[in-house]
């Protein structure tokens, strides 16, 4: 009956736990974010149950019937392609269904890719706001504005074909001297993280092909006072 949250590697397959591959094995239905994916990494540990798709697509078409497959007894894991389901990935729904149905929801520890680019930033790691992506249009400028004001550091998440975007309006609204770090292929062999203030890290990035996800670590508001006078 249990419902496991299950963290996948984000990059270098061997980053999962034993602790995950044991649940894997033993549950009876994996719920994937996209099958193929999973499907790989099931294999590459010669781990055989059945998988069913769990997306934003799909998540409010089924996820009644998945709380009704849960009360009668059947054990799930849920997996995103990978990193830790419910961020930035779906999962929310499912795990409030379910604690809502006093379902068991466990969730193992394991990887995401924010902290490994945080930590590798050398920015300051004790308080830290993590926003995952950047509304696409509406919420945009507003969002912006406010984590101009963030005194902690700053945590984002982008896809390549926004990057460059995301870059330009974090120099509008942060400063160009704002520190930060832009990671790339967590935990692969080309792992790369570029370090400087905004504008020296967007001038690098231009110079770059972009390719795959990023994670993007921005210094806090040093000045939050003076950011306020200039509103």
């Amino acid at each position: 009956m249990p419902l496991y949250v299950v963290p996948t590697p984000v990059g270098n397959l061997e980053d999962i736990t034993l602790r995950a591959l044991r649940i894997l094995q033993e549950v009876d239905l994996i719920l994937a974010e996209d099958t193929r994916t999973s499907g790989f990494l099931l294999k590459h540990y010669q781990i055989q149950k059945p998988l069913r798709a769990y997306h934003q697509h799909n998540e409010h078409a089924i996820v009644a019937h998945l709380i009704d497959q849960l009360k009668t007894g059947t054990t799930m894991a849920l997996l995103s392609d990978a990193g830790t389901p419910g961020i930035s990935d779906p999962g929310f729904l499912l795990i409030r269904e379910a604690i809502a149905a006093h379902i068991p929801v466990e969730c193992l520890p394991g990887p995401t890719a924010f902290v490994p680019a945080l930590v590798c930033s050398g920015l300051p790691m004790q308080r830290f706001c993590f926003e995952g992506f950047l509304p696409v249009k509406k919420g945009r400028l507003r969002l912006l504005q406010q984590l101009s004001r963030e005194t902690r550091t700053l945590i984002l998440y982008e896809s390549p074909h926004r990057l460059l975007k995301t870059m330009q309006d974090l120099i509008l609204h942060l400063g160009q001297n704002r520190k930060c770090s832009v990671s790339r292929e967590i935990s692969k062999k080309f792992e790369e993280h570029l370090r400087g203030t905004l504008q020296e890290v967007y001038l690098q990035l231009q110079q770059k092909e972009i390719r795959g996800e990023y994670v993007l670590v921005i210094e806090g508001n040093p000045h939050p006072a003076k950011a306020e006078r200039d509103e």
